[in-house]
């Protein structure tokens, strides 16, 4: 028998060509058969319709995340996927994995610049608030989550894989990731104040601890799936990877900002191998079975945030990254939820909507719990837990992850997609209503020197405009004679108007020890504070320049003052003063700054007028209080701040402190409880001046005084006596001391008593140092 051999026909379909000749050398092929064009086609239309949405949306304060969503729902099988052909000419099968590809990498980008601006200090900068907070958003879901689905398992006899899927689609909306809060944060605009503070270092508390538990969770499938062997030399590996990124890497970028000098740019070729790098740590995670975002996370938060290597990625990539590749990625992952598959009336999406409600509920109850008990504000504590509620990117992408794995059904997926969908919707407009974007700055904390304990630290933000401005702020430091028992810790601000460039430049000069050969933005600066610091040993100076348009200053300022937790900010006035005493000029930008500072402070505000050099005064002999400083004293809240800068420099023989207190004709005694604190935070200097006999250092000195007329005849008496004067600024404080004078006020910024010293009227020579308590009543329910 004879053997023959039959010839089979095998098909092999090609991948499309990347691009055609040209449309005038194929006229009859569409675009679309290849690839790139085809791909070109996809993001376009995915973007177009991504911004339109927004541009709808945004209207009703949904965030831009939201409608890159509802943008996938568009494109699937729910609307245009009914069209008859529309999957084969839009998104054919044979795009699927070079979409998904450029998605996915837009995805791991993502996270790496989300690792980039996650600042881990936070954490210790907060407290244990947000310790317990973090813990309590991942802990009471989960614990809660999963009492819940073992009881619906076994009332409605669900099958080992059903059981499975239902702790999978538990676990994920039991987080609480970073990038998903740092996005809603930076949607509301109140990514900088405390509630923002609180509510990011919680996600970071709780996003370490849930990467910790996806990681262990992994190893143990590999371990059930392949060997405990195999699980261990994965566990080591990731020990290794941490350690070569914390001891080498960080190292090397910590490097890298050093040979970069201040103002200039990062070299690119620092950027290209930190590239490299990202690159690299996800082929590592793929190698130790981890998900391929994991290393360029972790290699995200070893990169110094800020200024001036955090913020150059950030800023090359960002824009690229957020806003091109990402809505690929979300929209393409939504695009695969299909609501036709979802049975309502199944058990398993029952059950799995019944979880996902006692996921969402646990999760704000264990937020807010904790709120509630350290003191914060009732709507705050329910605006906190709203932010730590809400759902977003990672959710998301773990639900695609797992379907892509098979590890959850379709129906499973769509539900937990819909309800992430929802959650990122709803979250954002109740916040909204709840929370005062205007609030930004409020604190929940005193921060004033009043309160400071009697040897802290005094923390000062001085900002600085001009060099004139430098000479004064020194001069006012010394005066406030800083010792080991008492520090001084100050944090100096050289604003620069922003001109010629199209974004702001914040710079830190701790980071930045490489000089130029010319000069640097605040070299006259650095180098005036640094002898300061040289011949002050309690004495530590941090500076800082900010280029920004005038008209955001003041959020430089008050960022600072919040993020360093400042107690008090020091602001030069408007006007320049020549040597006799007249106006040489008014800086009307610097008067609005001054303005918009006071409003939102975070903590004390002062002004200080300065009128040239601070001289001394020959009114005494030298070495006994041989500089003279006048606290003029009406009592409230501001007076008594002012009280207590004066009380830190009578530590030392060279400054004579008189305590001026002026009180009205008829007043007796003490008659309600601001007369009685007032009477405490004058006790002790009326305590030294007693046992001085006047002779000493501290004065305090009685003046009964018959309306606004003649409290100034008795400012225009002590002017001449005094080389500084300390008032409060009292706005809006009704008093008979100064009935009359606010009518002749100029400057509200002052103070009816501050406007009067600063006045050319007085033709006086003294400075003035205008004092605001923090103002608490902006965080009040």
């Amino acid at each position: 028998m004879d053997e023959r051999i039959v010839p089979k026909e095998v098909c092999i379909r090609l991948p499309p060509a990347v691009n055609s000749d040209g449309a005038w050398t194929n006229m009859t092929a569409p675009l679309t058969e290849f690839s790139l064009p085809l791909l070109q086609t996809q993001m376009v239309a995915i973007f177009a319709t991504t911004q339109i949405s927004h541009l709808v949306f945004r209207n009703f304060g949904i965030p831009k995340f939201v409608s890159e969503m509802i943008a996938g729902i568009f494109f699937g099988p729910q609307i245009l996927g009914r069209i008859k052909n529309y999957g084969e000419f839009m998104f054919p099968l044979v795009s699927q994995d070079l979409l998904g590809t450029i998605s996915l990498l837009g995805y791991t980008l993502f996270l790496f610049l989300s690792g980039v601006k996650m600042d881990m200090s936070i954490i210790f900068r907060t407290g244990r608030r947000a310790m317990y907070i973090g813990a309590a958003s991942l802990i009471s879901p989960l614990i809660l989550g999963m009492i819940a689905q073992n009881f619906l398992s076994n009332h409605w006899g669900l099958n080992g894989n059903e059981r499975l899927q239902l702790i999978l689609a538990t676990t994920i909306h039991s987080l609480t990731p970073f990038p998903v809060i740092s996005c809603l944060l930076s949607e509301l605009k109140i990514l900088n104040s405390e509630i923002g503070r609180l509510g990011l270092s919680a996600a970071v508390v709780s996003d370490l601890f849930s990467t910790f538990l996806t990681s262990i969770f992994r190893l143990a499938k590999v371990a059930y799936d392949r060997s405990t062997k195999e699980a261990f030399m994965d566990f080591g590996i990731i020990i290794v990877f941490l350690l070569l990124v914390v001891f080498v890497a960080r190292p090397v970028m910590y490097w890298m900002i050093r040979q970069t000098p201040e103002g200039r740019p990062v070299r690119d070729i620092y950027i290209y191998t930190i590239i490299f790098a990202v690159l690299c740590s996800g082929l590592l995670s793929n190698w130790f079975n981890q998900l391929i975002v994991f290393g360029p996370f972790i290699f995200g938060l070893a990169v110094p945030d800020g200024p001036p290597l955090g913020s150059t990625l950030v800023n090359k990539f960002d824009c690229m990254v957020s806003g091109v590749l990402l809505p690929v990625f979300v929209t393409t992952s939504m695009m695969k939820v299909n609501l036709s598959n979802i049975n309502f009336h199944s058990n398993l999406a029952v059950g799995q909507a019944i979880l996902l409600v006692v996921v969402i509920i646990a999760k704000f109850g264990g937020c807010w719990v904790p709120s509630y008990v350290t003191k914060i504000p009732k709507n705050d504590a329910i605006t906190l837990s709203l932010i730590m509620s809400c759902k977003g990117v990672v959710e998301m992408a773990d639900y695609s992850f797992a379907r892509g794995n098979n590890n959850l059904n379709m129906e499973i997926f769509s539900i937990g997609m819909l309800a992430v969908l929802v959650t990122a919707s709803i979250v954002p407009i109740m916040i909204r209503r709840l929370y005062d974007p205007s609030r930004k700055y409020a604190g929940y904390q005193r921060r004033n020197i009043i309160d400071l304990k009697p040897n802290a630290e005094l923390r000062i933000l001085a900002c600085i405009h001009r060099p004139d401005h430098i000479t004064a702020t020194i001069d006012l430091l010394e005066t406030i004679r800083p010792t080991r028992d008492k520090p001084l810790v100050v944090h100096a601000l050289h604003l620069i108007e922003l001109i010629g460039r199209a974004s702001p430049i914040f710079i830190s000069h701790q980071m930045q020890k490489k000089t130029l050969s010319n000069r640097s933005y605040s070299q006259d600066v650095i180098l005036a504070l640094t002898h300061f610091q040289r011949n002050h040993e309690a004495v530590l100076i941090n500076a800082f320049t900010a280029i920004s348009p005038p008209k955001l200053m003041h959020e430089d300022i008050c960022t600072l003052a919040l993020d360093k937790l400042t107690a008090l900010i020091v602001l030069p006035f408007h006007r320049k003063y020549t040597i006799n005493g007249s106006v040489e000029f008014d800086d009307h930008t610097l008067r609005t700054l001054n303005s918009s500072v006071i409003e939102i402070a975070p903590c004390s505000v002062a002004i200080l007028v300065n009128r040239g050099h601070m001289r001394r005064s020959n009114s005494t002999p030298a070495g006994l209080g041989s500089y003279s400083v006048a606290v003029i004293f009406m009592g409230g809240n501001d007076d008594r701040e002012a009280l207590s800068i004066a009380k830190r420099m009578v530590m030392d023989s060279g400054i004579r402190l008189t305590v001026v207190h002026l009180i009205p004709e008829g007043e007796e005694g003490i008659t309600d409880w601001e007369k009685m604190l007032d009477s405490e935070a004058l006790k002790e200097l009326k305590h030294k001046s007693s046992t001085s006999d006047g002779e000493g250092y501290v004065v305090y000195v009685e003046e009964r005084m018959n309306g606004g007329p003649q409290t100034a005849t008795k400012l225009r008496e002590l002017i001449d006596n005094f080389d500084l004067f300390i008032v409060g600024r009292r706005y809006n404080v009704e008093s008979p001391l100064t009935v009359g004078l606010d009518e002749w006020s100029e400057f509200p910024e002052l103070g009816v008593m501050g406007d009067m010293l600063a006045s050319t009227d007085f033709n006086a020579r003294c400075s003035v140092l205008v004092v605001q308590q923090q103002q608490m009543t902006v965080v009040a329910d």
